[in-house]
């Protein structure tokens, strides 16, 4: 039986302790009983930081309405215990960080915010859940009813489809030499078939942090996702991101004309069954060519796509009203938002498309809200239910 049913029990002990040494101990107790942190409590969880070196340690997360946006912990007296408890929705699942003697100063007015992070900030060594990128680790906050976020390149027993990589130039955007990385599906080689295609964008993070092929991988043994070609496409600079996927006649182009004939010629590809997709400017891009041809881009998946206010907005809020003008529209569409995005400019024109969408004719749509924020690990917490709506297997017919 553990020592402490609750936290609460946990701190009054600590608290009726005479003694340092008394509540040291405790700590030492509890560490080696709970080996889950944070700890879950219904709404509420406990995040934990223990060292006997740390001036302050603080609680780092996007949805706190401060700068920065920390929550400081409390140090439990002559311990090397560190806590902080907060409230959440039993469906979200978050990314955070802990710091540790950070400035605390406002993260608007710090002139390198990349030394900072490095210096001051790191993932909760306590939690065994995270998401992992070329330049950092972050930590993620599962609530009870949040979606699963499972490593899905840890599983075994699952076929694996192959992943290859190509150079692509392109004369519309005038770009060389960025990587295509085109997955195909188990039993692609010996199948002699045709299969759909799905193209998404922003493809250095789909074919590695958001583990696109591998989640297509178990989709498609349990019969959720079609076997199907995947094309992800590199993007360029930040900069070069917005102004080719926002709104841009010659990205629609690129897609056309350079890419579909490339991978049509280079792989077996069912004409009738393309897709295209993407996450924030990346889903406005894969909108827009959709909008554009339906007849050729039949389904369409958009997780958070920026519809409102802040950079772009003025063509970016263009978008719905095209929506609503649309006399055809891909017969699938798959739409997410997370509800602690900047509402402004993701969740109310969000809220607004999915009425309008809601209201079309001939459409097989669905629209999600999930408890997360702006980042990856919405994204890809997401990610299976729009390929399966998107692409839906023989599990869903």
């Amino acid at each position: 039986m553990p020592q402490w049913a609750s936290f609460d029990a946990f701190l009054d002990d600590t608290n009726r302790a005479k003694t340092d040494r008394e509540r040291q101990m405790m700590v030492d107790e509890l560490i080696a009983e709970h080996v889950e942190w944070p700890w879950i409590e219904q709404d509420r969880a406990i995040f934990a930081h223990f060292s006997a070196e740390a001036e302050s340690v603080a609680l780092n997360l996007d949805t706190i309405a401060a700068d920065p946006p920390f929550a400081p912990m409390t140090r439990i007296l002559g311990t090397t215990m560190w806590y902080v408890e907060r409230e959440f929705a039993p469906d979200d699942l978050l990314d955070y960080m802990i710091a540790i003697d950070d400035p605390m100063t406002p993260l608007a007015k710090e002139p390198d915010i990349v030394t900072r992070i490095a210096r001051h900030w790191r993932y909760d060594s306590l939690n065994p859940i995270l998401m992992t990128t070329a330049q950092t680790s972050v930590s993620i906050l599962r609530m009870p009813e949040a979606r699963p976020f499972p490593d899905w390149t840890a599983m075994t027993n699952v076929p694996r489809g192959t992943v290859h990589e190509h150079n692509i130039d392109s004369g519309e955007l005038g770009f060389q030499g960025r990587k295509l990385w085109i997955y195909t599906p188990p039993g692609y080689q010996g199948s002699g078939m045709a299969y759909p295609l799905l193209i998404l964008h922003d493809g250095q993070w789909a074919a590695s942090t958001l583990q696109v092929p591998e989640i297509a991988d178990a989709l498609i043994k349990h019969d959720r996702l079609q076997p199907l070609v995947i094309a992800m496409l590199q993007s360029g600079s930040q900069a070069e991101r917005d102004t080719e996927y926002i709104a841009n006649d010659a990205h629609y182009q690129f897609l056309l004309n350079e890419v579909l004939p490339f991978v049509q010629t280079s792989y077996r590809i069912d004409s009738a069954h393309i897709g295209v997709g993407g996450v924030d400017v990346g889903a406005a891009a894969a909108a827009y060519a959709a909008l554009r041809n339906p007849a050729v881009f039949s389904s369409l998946m958009m997780i958070s796509p920026p519809l409102g206010k802040g950079a772009y907005s003025e063509q970016l809020r263009q978008y719905s009203a095209s929506f609503i003008e649309a006399e055809v529209l891909p017969r699938r569409i798959f739409q997410s938002v997370g509800r602690y995005e900047a509402p402004g400019r993701f969740v109310k024109p969000a809220l607004a498309l999915r009425d309008i969408l809601r209201a079309k004719q001939g459409v097989y749509y669905r629209f999600v809200e999930l408890g997360s924020g702006h980042g990856l690990a919405g994204f890809r917490s997401i990610l299976p239910e729009g390929l399966a709506w998107t692409f839906p297997g023989a599990a869903f017919s």
